[in-house]
């Protein structure tokens, strides 16, 4: 990680707004939906000017952006919204983490929606921001997909309540649907994780560590993610209690109250994986430890065989003129039968002491 270094008489400089994703060859669309409890509207494919006249103040209105590769679809939509920079900022710079930002008209959120990637052992990151306003919810997408699918169906079918709540009401689905997404995401690397703790018993196979290591990153990951959406939940849960922003409807607060203990569950959920993980690691180095000891109680028990037969061969290995036993005929066999007698009975006492 590139570390920043302070040089004396840094001047701030006002950085032009890009985005900074990966999805820069998706085109920004623009899709709204105007509804109430009678009635729904959808409009694909329009324009900033469009979703002026279309808006209606008298209905609720989500307008979906696909895509902010496009910097001045997104300027001139803050405009009409009257968003300062920074909050544009915020949109398109992906690197920034989770925030919450309570304005004196409107709510605005920034989360992370994390899914993974069923090609390669990794995971798939994108930044999702919500605006939410008197009877206005924008949502910021980084590239069309299925996050929100079911709840555009709620929407025309007018299924459940959500025609009947304020838009508070959808962003609360919203980020609902986002967290799921974290459901999904811990359950597949769990599956994985099972599979790593068996090996990790068996294998001796180097790899079942690095395996183990890229987990233990996503998981790292996940939890630097929810933590602060924990905490931005919570904060919402206490908006109720100041003056400035009364967008949410009282009645809804026990919703993001729910996503709130859902984070917690999540998290407690990551803390379970990740010791799981770093049982997987003692497992393997123990099992490792234990075909060692195994080795070197071998190489023991065969160099202290030997040891004893070391000795009586290099004893009569000396080139004395006169020791007795060279003369004696059966010298030699006497010597070879007591090697034998010998290693029979080390053999035989190291494994009434089970030493192996």
């Amino acid at each position: 990680m590139r570390k920043l270094r302070y040089k004396k008489g840094r001047k701030a400089i006002l950085q032009p707004l890009e985005y900074t994703g990966l999805f820069k060859d998706k085109e920004t669309e623009i899709q709204l939906f105007v509804y109430n409890e009678k009635d729904v509207k959808e409009y694909e494919a329009i324009t900033v000017n469009k979703f002026k006249d279309l808006r209606n103040i008298s209905s609720n209105n989500w307008l979906n952006i696909h895509g902010l590769n496009n910097v001045e679809v997104i300027k001139s939509l803050a405009d009409t919204l009257q968003l300062n920079s920074l909050i544009v900022s915020d949109i398109l710079n992906i690197a920034r983490g989770t925030r919450l930002d309570e304005l004196d008209d409107s709510l605005f959120f920034s989360i992370k929606s994390i899914l993974p990637n069923d090609n390669e052992n990794t995971i798939l990151i994108e930044q999702i921001s919500f605006l939410l306003q008197d009877n206005l919810i924008v949502s910021f997408q980084e590239k069309r997909g299925d996050f929100f699918t079911h709840i555009r169906e709620r929407l025309r079918e007018n299924t459940g309540i959500v025609r009947k709540k304020k838009v508070d009401y959808l962003m609360y689905l919203l980020l609902d649907a986002v967290i799921e997404n974290f459901y999904i995401t811990i359950e597949n690397k769990e599956n994985k994780i099972e599979t790593l703790l068996l090996a990790s018993k068996t294998a001796d196979d180097p790899s079942i560590m690095v395996e183990i290591e890229r987990l233990r990153e996503i998981f790292q990951l996940l939890k630097r993610s929810i933590t602060p959406l924990r905490d931005a939940l919570f904060t919402i849960k206490t908006i109720k209690e100041d003056d400035e922003f009364n967008g949410i409807e009282a009645s809804n607060y026990i919703f993001f109250g729910r996503l709130h203990q859902k984070t917690l569950e999540l998290l407690e959920q990551i803390e379970y994986d990740m010791s799981t993980l770093d049982s997987a690691s003692n497992f393997f180095y123990t099992a490792q430890s234990h075909r060692m000891n195994e080795v070197m109680k071998t190489l023991t028990v065969i160099s202290s065989v030997f040891l004893p037969l070391t000795f009586i061969a290099g004893i009569y290995g000396m080139n004395f003129k006169y020791m007795p036993e060279l003369n004696y005929n059966y010298g030699y066999y006497v010597i070879i039968a007591l090697m034998f007698v010998i290693v029979i009975a080390m053999l035989i006492y190291f494994k009434k002491k089970r030493w192996f």
